[in-house]
């Protein structure tokens, strides 16, 4: 029934054979799709591009996912076609690894150019991160400026400027229903203890710190990212 695939975009892959599966009737509505584990041991492929691919279909309306209980496929309605048929923005664990590569890199420059009122902003930003922790857009925006911020120590406004951009690709909704089941105060504290890292080693103006500390936080939210739907025990991909 199900097929291994080969690197492209398997998150996509996965998502077209599930949804053809279930378009033709061969996975029928109400019943529950395997363990993930098993899914992914099906498809060859990680834990959490099944995870991936499942997000997409419940954003379509072919599935539903119950915390704790499983993944079952929907008899509601669904939107036609695929939510990923106009939208070639890259997966939420693809993006997030793309801004580990690009923000590593501005953050150890920062480092260099650091100046004090650069860092009296961030003091600014992290004090507003502080009181929004229950906040998810408020939040969500301390993030967003934390980050292009640091891009600003540099004073390239085209770098400043993407980083942005690649921030607001998580405005999808494809990456807000998975941030749903997944970020709350909890997450955004870590993120702000992992930010507080972050301005420490630009204040001390040590790019290699600065660098590795960056690096640590955006892995560390590519993993948040990454957690089971718990329809079984966890256990390391």
């Amino acid at each position: 029934m199900f097929v291994a695939l080969e690197p492209r975009r398997l998150y996509r892959q996965v998502a077209e054979q599930i949804r053809a599966l279930i378009d033709t009737g061969e996975l029928k509505p109400g019943s529950r799709l395997p363990p993930e584990r098993e899914l992914a041991e099906r498809f060859s492929v990680s834990r959490p591009t099944v995870r991936e691919a499942l997000i997409v279909l419940e954003v379509e309306g072919r599935i539903q996912i119950r915390m704790g209980s499983g993944v079952y496929i929907s008899s509601g309605p669904r939107q036609p076609g695929s939510v990923l048929a106009n939208d070639d923005r890259g997966g939420p664990l693809e993006i997030l690894q793309a801004r580990c590569l690009i923000e590593s890199g501005i953050a150890e420059e920062a480092a260099r150019l650091v100046t004090p009122e650069s860092i009296a902003r961030i003091d600014l930003l992290l004090e507003r991160m502080e009181r929004s922790l229950d906040d998810a857009s408020a939040a969500l925006a301390c993030d967003r400026d934390f980050h292009t911020t640091i891009a600003d120590i540099i004073g390239n406004s085209a770098l400043k400027h993407f980083t942005g951009l690649i921030y607001d690709t998580r405005m999808s909704p494809y990456f807000t229903k998975l941030a749903s089941y997944f970020e709350g105060p909890h997450t955004w504290k870590l993120a702000l203890e992992e930010h507080r890292v972050i301005r420490d080693a630009i204040a001390a103006g040590d790019p290699a710190a600065a660098r590795e500390a960056m690096r640590r936080h955006l892995t560390l939210a590519q993993k948040r990212f990454s957690e089971s739907f718990g329809e079984e025990p966890t256990r390391e991909d």
